[in-house]
Parts: structure tokens; C-alpha cells; sequence
């Protein structure tokens, strides 16, 4: 029997092995194409109902010293902001997040007031409170335009241009493209979670196939047959792969199906069939790094539950590049291609941005990430062409 005759073999022997496991292919196959749309519809609404709520909605802010500042109270009246009677502990509130926002004015606001001064309007919020956000952006960009008329009108009953105070006139140029914009939501969350579905896509035929087949005491037999064992192994990695391939295409189209369906950001998204192509192949070399890595340390676990234990720490390692880039952002250079997990990360940000991607990339990327799969594939068949591995305990 040849090599290619024994892989085929093998491949077709797994596949029909998990196919018998309808709840463990259906866990496999569904995970992804199930939690995308959950992210995307779901994430995605509520994110976009709260901040078209607290952006559109009336603002009260407790506020400390109201009477002291009518004219202000008035003018952030017109912006959708009502001054409400602050309580005694006005900071413990903040803390306890029974009010998002707070607005102190000084004692001395009136006499700075008349006298020229700048007269002290304190935001108090807690930074450390995520809802504070958009309520504090609002209430800072209304004093802030409360401050811009008062200086004008002073300059004019001086007798001064107010362009006078205004030496720069700023303005803002954004060059991102459309496609770059649509890709911002997407590229917060979903290429740790592509890229995790492919590191991990075939995990379950992998454990079955080697760490659990040694405890049902039924590898021994297979690697007693005169087949070669590099055929063997290989058979299980590409079975593990062509199953890694199915569920990372159903969590694509999911992806597809989900901006079809949303509304705001979501329907924004471009996923097109020719997108959907360009995420699959920047994803295939990681199904094979991940399945060729998970072989060659379940091949070593005398039990299934040993080798599951190796899971906690392999769905970390897609995080690394997410948590680097969020701590230090560093601007897109070549060897980072060539860095595991960071590589797929930034491509999959070129791919969602629509942004081109250089030959130059590709063959960095391409030859790293398949001479590191290759690496792990012939770890795992040197792996199992230990005498050891045949010798059930």
C-alpha cells in the first residue's frame, strides 16, 4: 500500500469517525457560524442603540452651584443638557455609576464672571467608567462652545475682530477610504476569533484521532500495520484540516449573512465572495500550523483529558498580537509577516480594509507560515514514529 493510498485512507477513516460524533461535528462545525452573527447583529445593535441614546437623548448632569451660572444653565438647556439638583455625594455617586456625569461651578464664578475672568466650571465624572464617555464629550463640547461665544462677544463690545483670538483656523482631512471605515468594527474583535477558529478549526478530530484513540487502545493496532507512519499521521492532520476548512467557510458566510442582515455599521460591511476568498486563504496556513502543532502534543498525552489540557494555554496565544498592538501600536512593517499570530492578525486587517497587499508580503508571509507548519508536521511524524507512542498505558 502506497503512502498516498494509506493517507487517503486514514483521512477518510477520521472524517467518518467524527461524522458518527453528530454532537462533537455539530459543536465543531456551528460554534463559529453561530457566535459571529451573535457578535455582529448582536454586540454591534446594543453598542449602536446606546450611543444613539446617549447622544440623542436628554442629558440631566447634577450639577453643583447652578444658580451661581443662569446663563450657562440656559445655553446647555439648548443642547439637550438639564442641570439637575446635585446629590450630597456627588463623587460616591459617580463611583457607584448612579449618575454618568456631574457639573461643579465655582463659588467665584460670578465675581470672575464680571470681572473678565476666566471663571472655573468643573466636568466630574470617573474616566475608569465606560459610560461616562459620550455624556462627558457632550458636556465638555457644550461649555466649550459656551466659552467660544462668550470670548466673541466680548472681543465685539471692544471693538475686536474675534478672528483676532483665532490665529489657526484647524480642520481635519481623513484620508481612510470607505472600505477602511467599514473594516473599524470588524477589526476590533474578529480577527482574534478568525484566527483562533483556524488555529483551533480541527481540535476535535485532532484529540479523538490521536490522545483518544490511545485510550480506546485502538492506535496500537494501526501503527502495528505495515503502513508508513508519516502516511498515517499525515492522514489524520489533513482530515483535521479539511474539517478546519468547513467550519472556517460556514463562519465566514455566517460573517456575510450577519452584514446582509444588520443594520448601521453592520450593513456597511463589505464581505463579498472575493473577500470571503482572500480571509480563507490568509487563514489556511494557521489551520495547519494549529493542527500539526495540536498533533504532535496530543500524540505525547497518554489520555484524552491530558491533551485537553493543552487548550487553555493554545487559545491564549491568538491573543498576544491582539494585546501588543492595544498596548504598543506600531506602525505596519515586513517582519511582521513573518511573526506567527501577528502576521495573520495584520493581513486580515489589509483584507477587511480593502487595502493592498504587496507580493513582496505575500511571500514573506506564505514562506514563513508554511515552513513553520512544515516544521510541525514533520515533529509530529518523527512524534509518532516512536516506538513508545505504540505502547498503551
Amino acid at each position: 500500500m502506497s503512502a498516498l493510498t494509506t493517507m487517503w485512507t486514514v483521512l477518510l477513516k477520521e472524517l467518518r469517525d467524527i461524522g458518527r460524533d453528530r454532537r462533537t461535528l455539530g459543536l465543531t462545525l456551528l460554534m463559529g457560524p453561530l457566535l459571529f452573527p451573535a457578535l455582529i447583529l448582536g454586540m454591534g445593535s446594543l453598542a449602536e442603540k446606546r450611543a444613539r441614546t446617549q447622544i440623542e437623548q436628554v442629558l440631566e448632569v447634577p450639577t453643583v452651584g447652578a444658580e451661581r451660572a443662569p446663563n450657562l444653565v440656559a445655553f446647555l438647556a439648548t443642547r439637550g443638557i438639564k442641570a439637575v439638583e446635585a446629590p450630597a455625594d456627588l463623587e460616591d455617586a459617580l463611583r457607584d455609576q448612579r449618575v454618568d456625569v456631574g457639573l461643579r461651578i465655582s463659588e467665584s464664578f460670578a465675581e470672575d464672571w464680571h470681572a473678565g475672568r476666566p471663571a472655573l466650571v468643573e466636568v466630574v465624572l470617573d474616566s475608569s467608567q465606560r459610560d461616562s464617555g459620550i455624556p462627558g464629550s457632550r458636556l465638555r463640547g457644550a461649555l466649550a462652545a459656551y466659552g467660544g461665544q462668550v470670548g466673541a462677544l466680548r472681543l465685539l463690545a471692544r471693538g475686536i475682530d474675534a478672528s483676532v483670538a483665532q490665529p489657526v483656523n484647524t480642520g481635519t482631512l481623513d484620508v481612510a477610504t470607505p472600505d477602511a471605515k467599514r473594516g473599524i468594527m470588524l477589526s476590533l474583535m474578529l480577527p482574534y476569533f478568525l484566527i483562533l477558529t483556524a488555529f483551533l478549526g480541527g481540535a476535535a478530530l485532532v484529540l479523538d484521532a490521536t490522545a483518544g484513540e490511545r485510550e480506546r487502545q485502538s492506535l496500537e493496532p494501526l501503527l502495528a500495520t505495515p503502513a508508513p507512519r508519516g502516511a498515517i499521521v499525515s492522514g489524520k492532520i489533513v482530515a483535521a484540516c479539511v474539517l478546519g476548512v468547513v467550519s472556517l467557510l460556514l463562519s465566514l458566510l455566517a460573517i456575510k449573512l450577519s452584514a446582509q442582515l444588520g443594520t448601521g455599521t453592520a450593513r456597511s460591511l463589505d464581505m463579498s465572495m472575493l473577500t470571503i476568498a482572500k480571509l480563507l486563504f490568509v487563514l489556511l496556513p494557521m489551520l495547519l500550523i494549529g493542527t500539526s502543532l495540536l498533533t504532535f502534543l496530543a500524540a505525547a498525552a497518554k489520555s484524552l483529558k491530558e491533551a485537553q489540557s493543552h487548550m487553555t494555554w493554545l487559545m491564549l496565544l491568538p491573543m498576544i498580537p491582539t494585546i501588543m498592538l492595544m498596548a504598543s501600536p506600531v506602525k505596519t512593517q515586513l517582519w511582521q509577516f513573518a511573526v506567527p499570530f501577528l502576521a495573520q492578525n495584520q493581513l486580515l486587517l489589509k483584507v477587511i480594509r480593502h487595502e493592498a497587499v504587496s507580493p513582496q508580503v505575500w511571500a514573506v508571509y506564505l514562506g514563513c507560515s508554511l515552513g513553520l507548519a512544515g516544521l510541525l508536521w514533520l515533529a509530529a511524524v518523527l512524534r509518532y514514529r516512536q516506538e513508545k507512542l505504540a505502547i498503551s498505558t
